[in-house]
């Protein structure tokens, strides 16, 4: 009999040293910085004062060059219709504590508010989706 010793146990798979291209100090799945969210439909009403923008962040308002802002998450509701006049865009975020924040475009044409609820209802759909 000698006296050498046992033969060392199989490593199983995944385990025991790195192999050699691994380089000390660098690891083997790195992930990148953290990637903005997929680009979505986006609307937009715009007059000389006011705008309304809806993408893929939530809803902004910008009224007299303040711009307020409203994330997806702080959004309970968003409703719209026409002005008594029917010459604006009417829009109000209900925020997620109750608050009503309203912001109004004027649609010049007339013929432009038209084809802002079409867009509106589309793009509120695709992120809001009803059900």
């Amino acid at each position: 009999m000698t006296d050498q010793p046992p033969p060392p146990p199989a490593v199983p798979p995944g385990f025991g040293p790195p192999p050699p291209s691994f380089a000390p100090g660098q690891a083997p799945y790195v992930q990148g910085p953290p990637q903005p969210p997929a680009p979505g439909p986006e609307f937009l009403a715009v007059d000389k004062h006011n705008s309304v923008v809806v993408d893929v962040s939530g809803v902004a308002f910008e009224m007299y060059d303040i711009t307020v802002e409203f994330p997806w998450p702080e959004i309970r509701s968003v409703h719209y219709k026409a002005s008594p006049n029917g010459k604006a865009l009417m829009v109000a975020v209900v925020h997620v504590d109750g608050r009503v924040y309203e912001c109004v475009v004027n649609a010049k044409p007339r013929e432009l508010l038209q084809g802002w609820f079409a867009q509106l209802a589309w793009v509120l759909g695709y992120y809001r989706p009803t059900g």
